[in-house]
Parts: C-alpha cells; structure tokens; sequence
C-alpha cells in the first residue's frame, strides 16, 4: 500500500509539499517528523485500476 504523505505549514496548516511512499517509509518520514516538531497529514495515496 502506498501513502500520501503532505508536510503541512507550521502557521495556517495548508500543505506545502506532498510525497507518495510505501508503507515500510511511513514509520521513518513520522519519527524524522517527530523529531523536529513538523506536522504531517498521511492519507493513502490515489491508485489508478488500468
């Protein structure tokens, strides 16, 4: 499965960047996050059926 994960403006909470990772990622990006105080928005990422 496969997240999107946004970085989210320390003033008004609007995304600023977005990235889409795997799941074994997510655990490393939220402790990296942790660690500095950043706020995250994780939701699972769009999949296209082709």
């Amino acid at each position: 499965m496969r997240f999107e994960i946004m970085r989210l403006d320390e003033v008004d909470g609007t995304p600023v960047d977005s990235t889409v990772v795997d799941a074994a990622s997510v655990n490393r990006i939220v402790q990296q996050a942790a660690a500095i105080g950043q706020r995250l928005w994780i939701r699972p990422a769009e999949t296209t059926v082709s």
